[in-house]
Formats: C-alpha cells, sequence, structure tokens
C-alpha cells in the first residue's frame, strides 16, 4: 500500500511517500523549484516521491493532507469579523485566495494525483504530533507540538502510545508563541517564517533587559506554560504586520529596516525573547511531563527548530530522551499526515519502535555517479575522479590544508539542516574561518554561527551533551577543556565575534555554545569517514557543517544546483560524489570570483 503525504499553500510545501508504513521518500517543494520555502502544490516534490519508489498516480492508495482548510478558513473568516471594520485589507488579500484555491482541494488533489486516490485530513496539529511520536524510537512517550498556529490551535500536549496519537489540550489563537517569536522577527528587521534562526544567532550577543517587560506588559505567563498576549502591541490578526505602534513604543523604536545597522537595543531585544521564549517551553514542558507521567518527549511544530529552547529543556527539564521531528515545521507535516493515515486511520501497527524510522532524514534525490560524470562532460567542466578508497584522504588534506569544500553525497536531507550531502565543510579550529565562510561562501550576515559536526563517539570530548543530536537540533556548551579563558568586558557587541574562546572557533558561538550535530557510522558512512579521517589528521574529529546555498536560497538539490552554487561562492573545491572540481582549474576564476555559472 502506497500513502502519499502533503503539504502546502501555507509556507515549506512538500511531499512523502509510504510504502507498507515504511517511509520511502520526503522532499520540500523548494528544493525543485529553487524558490526557496515555496508554498505552492508540491508537483516536483510528489514526482519525485512516486519516481523514487517507481510508482504512477494510480497506484496511491491514500493521500493524507496536513490540516483540514474548511476549518483554518473558518478561523480566519470568524478572526476578520472580530476585528472588522479595521481588517479589511488583511481580509482581502487572504480570503479571496482560500476560496478561489484552497476550500476545494479534495478535488484538486484527486485530479493533480489521477482521481482515484482517498484523501484523508488530519488537523494541522495532529500531523505535527503524528510527525513527532509515530517515526520516533519510542513505544510510548508525551508529545508537544508549539507552532504559530494551525486551524486554531498555536500548542498542543498528548501522549503518543503504540500506533495511536492522543491530544489532550490545546493554546489557541491569537496567542501563540510562535507569532510572538515572530512579531519580534519582523521588529528587528528580519523575514517571518524565515529569518527567526537569525534571532538564536543574535541573541547570545545581548543582554535580557527586556525579559520583566515582555513578561510584566505583553505576555501573561501561567506556571503550566500557557499565556495570554496582550493584543494591544501585535497587529497580525487585523492588519498586514505583525506589530502595532504600542509594541514600537514599549521597545523604544520602530521596526528596524533589513538594511539598518543592527544596534546594542537589537542585540538585547533579541536576547530577551530567546530567554522568554526557553521560560515558556520549559513549563511546558514541566506541565505536560506532571500530566501525562512518561519520561520520554517528542517535539514537532516550527518552534521545536528552535535549539536553544530544546536545549534548555533538555538540560534543565524533566524528561529523561527527548526526539524531534528532523522537518519540524510544516514540511514535517507531510509526513505526519502520511503516518497519520497509515497508523490512526488504517489503524495498523508500529514495528520497530525501538528505531528512528525519519531514516536520518536522508529521503531526498540520489544521482548516481555515471549521471554525475554525464552532467559535467555535457557541460564541459574540468573534474577529475578520486578512487572511493582515496576520496576520504584527499578532502580530508584540503579541508586540514584550511580550504572550503562543496560536500554533495549520497541522499538529499529532508528539512531545514545540512547533515552531511549538501553540505559546505570547514576546518573548525581556524579562527578565521566563520568569517570568511559567512563573507565570502554564504553571503550572510556575520554574526551567524556555524554548526560543528562530530564523530558520535567523540561527542563528549568537545560538548557538554549527554545524548546523540543526529538533527542538529540541539545547543550544548563547548566542553570545559576546550575552551580558552576569556575577559568578556573586554569587548562589547559585534566585536566579541573575534574573540578566539575555544580550540575549535570556528564552531564556537559568543556565549561558548554551538549546535551540535553527532555522526553515527550506520547513518553516513562516507562523511563518518571523512570526520574519522580528518580526526585522525589532526586530532580533532570535527568539522563544521553548513548547507550547501547560499543566503536566501534553498540548499542544493542536484549536480546543477551545487555547481551553480560553487561557481557564485568562494568555496575551493566541489565534491560530487567522487568527482572534485578545482576551482583553480576552472576558467576565470579569481580569489572573489568563481567562472560564470552554467548558461
Amino acid at each position: 500500500m502506497f500513502i502519499l503525504g502533503i503539504s502546502a499553500w501555507y509556507h515549506d510545501a512538500a511531499a512523502s511517500l509510504l510504502h507498507d508504513g515504511q517511509l520511502v521518500a520526503a522532499a520540500e517543494e523548494e528544493r525543485f523549484t529553487r524558490v526557496k520555502h515555496d508554498a505552492r502544490f508540491p508537483a516536483h516534490a510528489v514526482e519525485y516521491c512516486l519516481r523514487e519508489a517507481g510508482i504512477g498516480p494510480d497506484q496511491i492508495d491514500y493521500v493524507g493532507f496536513y490540516e483540514k482548510p474548511w476549518r483554518r478558513f473558518g478561523r480566519l473568516a470568524a478572526t476578520h469579523v472580530d476585528y472588522a471594520p479595521s481588517g479589511f485589507a488583511s481580509f482581502a488579500a487572504t480570503v479571496p485566495p482560500w476560496l478561489r484555491e484552497k476550500l476545494g482541494i479534495g478535488g484538486r488533489l484527486r485530479r493533480a494525483l489521477g482521481g482515484h486516490n482517498k484523501v484523508v485530513f488530519t488537523e494541522h496539529h495532529e500531523a505535527h504530533a503524528a510527525s513527532a511520536f509515530l517515526p520516533s524510537p519510542y513505544r510510548s512517550s508525551a508529545i508537544l507540538v508549539v507552532d504559530g498556529v494551525g486551524e486554531w490551535a498555536t500548542a498542543t500536549f498528548g501522549v503518543g502510545q503504540d500506533n495511536t496519537v492522543d491530544l489532550y489540550e490545546e493554546l489557541r489563537f491569537p496567542h501563540s508563541l510562535g507569532l510572538l517569536y515572530s512579531a519580534f522577527t519582523y521588529y528587528l528587521g528580519f523575514r517571518v517564517n524565515s529569518g527567526e534562526y537569525k534571532i538564536m544567532g543574535l541573541a547570545p550577543y545581548g543582554e535580557p533587559r527586556y525579559v520583566q517587560t515582555i513578561l510584566d506588559q505583553v505576555l501573561d505567563l501561567r506556571d503550566d506554560g500557557s499565556f495570554r498576549l496582550d493584543m494591544r502591541f501585535f497587529d497580525y490578526c487585523n492588519g498586514l504586520t505583525m506589530t502595532a505602534p504600542a509594541f514600537d513604543r514599549l521597545f523604544g523604536g520602530k521596526p528596524r529596516r533589513p538594511d539598518e545597522p543592527i544596534t546594542t537595543r537589537h542585540m538585547d531585544v533579541a536576547r530577551s525573547i530567546q530567554d522568554v521564549t526557553n521560560e515558556c517551553v520549559l513549563r511546558m514542558g514541566r506541565y505536560v511531563h506532571r500530566r501525562t507521567g512518561q519520561q520520554h518527549l517528542c517535539l514537532a511544530g516550527g518552534v521545536a527548530l528552535n535549539c536553544v529552547a530544546n536545549a534548555a529543556l533538555l538540560r534543565e527539564g524533566p524528561f529523561e530522551h527527548i526526539w524531534i521531528q528532523p522537518a519540524a515545521g510544516d514540511a514535517g507535516g507531510a509526513v505526519g499526515a502520511a503516518f497519520s493515515v497509515w497508523h490512526q486511520y488504517l489503524g495498523k501497527n508500529r514495528c520497530g519502535c525501538a528505531e528512528d524510522r525519519m531514516r536520518g532524514a536522508f529521503l531526498g534525490p540520489e544521482y548516481s555517479e555515471s549521471a554525475i560524470e554525464c552532467f559535467l562532460a555535457a557541460h564541459g567542466i574540468p573534474h577529475s575522479r578520486v578512487a572511493p578508497d582515496a576520496l576520504v584522504d584527499h578532502v580530508a588534506n584540503r579541508l586540514a590544508a584550511g580550504e572550503v569544500v562543496g560536500w554533495f553525497q549520497g541522499r538529499m536531507e529532508f528539512g531545514p539542516r545540512a547533515l552531511g550531502n549538501r553540505s559546505i565543510l570547514g576546518d573548525p579550529r581556524s579562527p578565521t574561518m566563520q568569517a570568511r565562510m559567512n563573507a565570502k561562501i554564504k553571503f550572510r550576515e556575520s554574526f551567524r554561527p556555524f554548526a560543528p559536526a562530530v564523530l558520535e563517539s567523540r561527542v563528549q570530548d568537545y560538548f557538554d551533551l549527554a545524548c546523540p543530536s543526529p538533527y542538529m537540533l540541539l545547543t550544548a556548551p563547548v566542553h570545559p577543556d576546550q575552551r580558552v579563558a576569556v575577559d568578556e568586558h573586554r569587548v562589547q557587541g559585534f566585536d566579541r565575534m573575534n574573540v578566539m574562546r575555544s580550540r575549535i572557533p570556528a564552531v564556537t558561538h559568543v556565549d561558548g555554545s554551538a549546535r551540535v550535530q553527532t555522526v553515527a557510522r550506520a547513518d553516513n558512512p562516507r562523511f563518518y569517514a571523512l570526520l574519522e579521517r580528518f580526526g585522525a589528521m589532526t586530532g580533532v574529529p570535527v568539522l563544521v557543517n553548513t548547507s550547501f546555498n547560499l543566503r536566501g536560497e534553498p540548499i542544493v538539490c542536484s549536480p546543477e544546483d551545487a555547481y551553480r552554487c560553487f561557481c557564485r561562492s568562494g568555496i575551493d573545491c566541489l565534491v560530487l560524489g567522487e568527482h572534485v572540481i578545482d576551482r583553480a582549474h576552472l576558467p576565470g576564476v579569481s580569489d572573489d570570483q568563481g567562472p560564470a555559472a552554467l548558461d
């Protein structure tokens, strides 16, 4: 039996496919269209999933959709009525597309997929909860979903047991931790639903000067983690912006324009909302533990991508173990919808509950060596092919020499993190690597940190982390043995990024933390071997691992995507499978600009 899961028409559209309950493929639409956070029907992702399974649309038995459009429409309509007439502009911008495109989605899905499929609609938070628990390695656990908003719910908790997901309580719109964080994202000059992770990166530069202001005036936070927002400060219910003038007055100025400098006040605001978010998630987690009595917790929803809050919950919360859906945002709803159909709608039992059924998140397209060779030959791209047993040595030597490597291998990752198959790699020991990669490789803000990939067996030698973190969704302090004494009072603001804090400075943030990815041999043998060889050469089994893309673009999917990105950045060499492309061997190369990209 084949079950297709779909998320679409909000942001991060995606498709997934189950074959007799096993997840065989999943991908975001943006990777194929090259439109970041593409929300359109994931036609290309669906096509890929069917191709991966070797089937046609007529062989799909069920389609699971990640929300109930009529209920979401009801919330939109009710909200506009409540705020009428002031919300007319928002109503005019949002409601007509629903009438045109979304309310007849069942028929559209059937027509797009051959007309013979049964469409099952799950609640938005049910899809998130299913994506959190049903692929997890636990037979039973508590479940916590926190995001912006689904139909009405903004936070939900419950329990997963065997093949069932039962949701107990919910927090409802407009009171939303995800929308609160997004409001601060907007206020600080970053794009909503895209720039929230920049707040996490900016927060350690600031002080928590506005925490009490938020708790006293913006957020009525209770012991159980529930809260009410004072809606005088927000405009997302009836306007086209996130914050209201009262918000500006409370935090000392108008929203920052994207081209404006980031000031100390902006840093302090970022730190304050991150600290408040940590406290909200902690209180939610403690309440869920009291209510459920479970020792394991599964997390999903967009807020579950906040690795700082996740780490606080793991470190200070009551749960023994936490498992986080690697595509915790809306893309993961496609996986949850498919699993919900299989296990809940059809009542199928879970098998192998001790296993992580997300398969390391390596669920996207793979390109054979012959396909890569054909691409390179067709475009006359100079390259060399290195035998598999020599490739790891070759790349490790180049990394140890300070080069930056574009690393394209195997199946593409599902979710927002590159985990060693669509990655840009560098030497974490270099004190200039972070600045170089931000300025000349990624072309992004200088304050943004980079994540370390480390051998799972050696993680505790470098980080204070007592559990695996395969999906790069937990932060941890760099181990004291790796730290360098720093007088933090000597420097302030962005000058702090130039201070060497550890023996792996390229992956050590200004607060001494890192967003850790642990790598196991079974999950990714070639990437594991590269880390192992680099460690043997340098004594440090850690690499800088950042996603293979430039600022504002999706992670690369195909060899052509990877080559285009390579051409437009300062990456020193590109490794496509076993094929190595040297920057120095390409025509028109300079230190700062690569050759012309493909026509």
